[in-house]
């Protein structure tokens, strides 16, 4: 009874945690979504192009040199903690510091010195370059706010990452639309006299933008510092009741956290640098077929600008639960609970399904109305962008998701060849797109959900065949897929019916989203999708239960 209890309650904790980082990882989502709008305003789709150009070639660096460094250090102090070893805990912290400082501060040169052969010969938008340099010191920030939020995590703890990440967004908002409306107007004057004013306009709008990372990245690195003090006052005088035997040396420590880190960047940064890799092999074939600059830019800038934002917000649920599943995972592996392990692994799963689905579903069917309540974009490009890429939320989403659960098994070589795997086969996709069916930027979007779906299909294989589970398809795959499927029609007709009588999209877009929310919560309650004692593990789920009875939706 009370193994079964401890069960229950690490179950819900899991799932709690990893709620509050999807919540905060929502939120900043959102808090991204709406600053995009009066950016995109300020510096148009050309503006997206450049920003985000500047933004692929960012960020992969920064997967190379700090992405990994949140996981690895929650896996490592995880493991530590649960066996008691504060001291060395605190070892770890110091050792991954040094690290992020130094891997942060090599990236940055690379970027700094780098920047006009990647942003001219590579992407093939050499006008990019000023939002890219604004973006070198952003690179050694990250890395060392990395590692702290690695630390918060391995103690089983959500909530300073995600205040930390919701500050980091707000700060960046605000910055990004001043520095961006400043500079654009100061980029045009730059470029009257250089005889290209729109370009020079918003590529230094496009800078703006960037500025408004940097100074994001350093609120949330003051505030976790911040609580980081304020939390070591209280964990050395722990430590002092430990005995010093039990402390690992410095080098020892570092070589655990390099092993630990090599794999889940190698992995990392293959499954992330397909967004760099589609828009270099994109532009390239693009100039070869014959195009202007001017003409793949803007199809870019739609991409990068609004179909990747938008898509990117439901992910990034994913990506939370994937960050919290780790820990937990580790030390149910640690122990040698592997029941523990399976029902972890079925509950985020679950979780992710019940999330995507109707994401996905939404997304496409109301694509241009949605593209035109954000962005004014009633363009045919944009919303077929949508309505064939929608697909790649649920894709993403559970990719993401089944990365995290390999690496929290210590199956840490299964995503690299995966992501390799996955990577060559949509690279061929997209190159038979674009040279045979000539599909421009809409082969990038297939390909993009190939790769999503390839990753989908070899992490389930990987999954299986290492921790013995297999997926229940019926209630984690089936019923969402039905609920989602009746909740769409649902939100089609009732989007036509308010768009009829109140003649205004935003309150049609909104309206019908509030229903469908409405409709696929009961169908998926009717259709058993999810138990009560599943639903009382999320935050105020007693509450939810409660409710979901009164309504004879619970048995």
């Amino acid at each position: 009874m009370g193994n079964k209890r401890k069960k229950k309650k690490s179950g819900t904790s899991f799932l709690v945690q990893g709620s509050i980082l999807a919540a905060a990882s929502l939120i900043s989502r959102i808090i991204g979504l709406i600053y995009r709008i009066p950016l995109t305003g300020i510096i148009g789709d050309t503006g997206n192009n450049y920003y985000g150009s500047a933004y692929k070639i960012y960020n992969i660096l920064l997967i190379i040199s700090s992405y990994s460094l949140p996981l690895a250090v929650s896996k490592l102090v995880s493991a530590n903690i649960s066996q008691g070893r504060r001291r060395n805990v605190y070892r770890i912290l110091k050792c991954a510091l040094l690290f992020g400082a130094v891997s942060g501060s090599a990236a940055a040169a690379v970027l700094f010195f780098g920047a006009d052969f990647i942003t001219n010969t590579m992407m093939r938008t050499p006008l990019s370059i000023f939002a890219v340099e604004t973006l070198v010191p952003v690179l050694v920030i990250v890395a060392v706010l990395g590692v702290m939020r690695g630390f918060y995590q391995g103690l089983g703890t959500m909530m300073p990452s995600a205040v930390s990440q919701i500050l980091e967004q707000i700060a960046n908002a605000v910055v990004s639309v001043w520095a961006a409306y400043v500079l654009f107007s100061y980029g045009a004057k730059a470029g009257r006299l250089l005889g290209n004013e729109e370009n020079y306009a918003a590529a230094y709008g496009a800078a703006g933008g960037t500025i408004g990372t940097g100074a994001g990245a350093l609120v949330a690195l003051l505030f976790s510092t911040f609580v980081l003090v304020l939390f070591l006052k209280k964990f050395k005088q722990t430590m002092k009741k430990e005995r010093r035997s039990n402390v690992d040396s410095y080098g020892s420590i570092m070589k655990v956290l390099i092993a630990t880190i090599v794999p889940v960047l190698l992995s990392s940064t293959i499954y992330n640098c397909n967004a760099l890799i589609d828009e270099a092999v994109f532009k390239n074939i693009s100039v070869f077929q014959g195009y202007a600059e001017q003409e793949y830019g803007v199809w870019n800038g739609i991409y990068s600008g609004k179909y990747q934002v938008l898509i990117n917000v439901p992910i990034s649920i994913a990506s939370a639960l994937a960050a919290s599943s780790v820990p937990a995972l580790t030390a149910a592996y640690a122990a040698g609970k592997k029941k523990e392990a399976k029902h972890q692994i079925a509950t985020a799963t679950r979780f992710i399904m019940v999330i995507a689905f109707p994401c996905t579903v939404g997304m496409g069917v109301l694509a241009s109305p949605i593209l035109q309540m954000l962005f004014k974009d009633s363009s045919e490009m944009a919303a077929n962008m949508m309505m064939s890429g929608a697909a790649a939320i649920l894709f993403f989403s559970l990719s993401t998701l089944s990365n995290g659960l390999l690496q929290g098994m210590n199956r840490m070589k299964e995503p690299i060849k995966n992501a390799i795997i996955a990577l060559v086969l949509h690279l061929l996709i997209l190159v038979a797109l674009m040279l045979g069916l000539k599909l421009n930027i809409y082969a990038v979007v297939i390909a993009n959900c190939a790769f999503g779906f390839i990753m989908c299909v070899l992490n389930a294989r990987s999954i299986r065949r290492f921790s013995g589970y297999r997926q229940e398809v019926k209630r984690t795959f089936l019923v969402p897929a039905i609920a989602s499927a009746g909740m769409g029609i649902v939100v089609w007709l009732a989007y036509q019916l308010f768009l009829y009588l109140f003649r205004v999209n935003m309150a049609a877009v909104l309206l019908s989203i509030l229903i469908g929310a409405i409709v696929y919560a009961v169908l998926l309650l009717l259709l058993k999708g999810l138990r009560e004692e599943e639903i009382v593990r999320f935050p105020k789920g007693r509450a939810l239960a409660a409710l979901a009875r009164k309504l004879h939706l619970l048995p």
